[in-house]
């Protein structure tokens, strides 16, 4: 699915498919941050207003689950796990008070040592999914054709894209968030990563059936 189609039922196809994509990726606890991310956070958050913040253990939590969604990093978990209370509850405070704001709100995150705008906007996903999506590698690719510039400037463009396909979507009376469209997307990337491996299994075996390498002389 082209990041330009307009077919809501595909749409809405790949985003109903997103748990058995997370689960296809058999990782350690990975459909336990899942379910911890999408479903618990965004409550806990809220129960807390008019004051809603982050504490250090949630932001590692968030910080797991975004490593073992996409590329596992573990200094950048050392990072935030050593990070006083006081400072993250502070930060993610000033960050929720800034929306719809999202440069400033993800300049307040990034004092953080160890959060970047990628993880500055999984934080602002969590607390407010219709306004920031998170900033994940494969949605990023479906949006702008690149994953590699993780800059504020970037994210503010691939969040406005998002905004605007989450508009559209809604359009037909269903309610579509910029987060939605972000999952719908990397579902679809990770499902079609999926057919691919299914329809080759061993490409390395293929090619080495193909292109025998010849014995070096001793």
């Amino acid at each position: 699915m082209e990041f330009e189609c307009s077919n809501l039922s595909l749409w809405k196809e790949a985003l109903s498919s997103y748990p058995c994509r997370i689960e296809s990726l058999n990782k350690p606890n990975l459909v336990s941050l899942d379910e911890f991310y999408r479903n618990q956070l965004q409550p806990l958050l809220r129960r807390r207003n008019p004051n809603p913040h982050l504490t250090t253990s949630e932001l590692s939590d968030l910080m797991r689950w975004k490593l073992t969604r996409g590329k596992w990093r573990p200094r950048f978990l050392d990072f935030v796990s050593a990070l006083d209370d006081s400072v993250v509850k502070s930060a993610s405070e000033k960050a929720f008070r800034s929306l719809p704001d999202l440069s400033k709100a993800v300049n307040e995150l990034t004092v953080l040592k160890g959060v970047g705008p990628a993880t500055a906007s999984a934080v602002l996903a969590a607390y407010a999914p219709e306004v920031a999506p998170f900033m994940s590698d494969k949605a990023m690719e479906a949006a702008l054709g690149n994953s590699k510039d993780y800059s504020l400037k970037q994210y503010l463009l691939f969040a406005d894209k998002l905004q605007k396909k989450a508009k559209e979507l809604s359009a037909e009376g269903e309610i579509f968030t910029p987060s939605d469209v972000e999952m719908a997307l990397w579902s679809c990337a990770v499902g079609a990563k999926l057919l691919s491996s299914q329809s080759d299994p061993d490409p390395k075996a293929t090619d080495k059936t193909k292109n025998p390498k010849k014995k070096r002389k001793r």
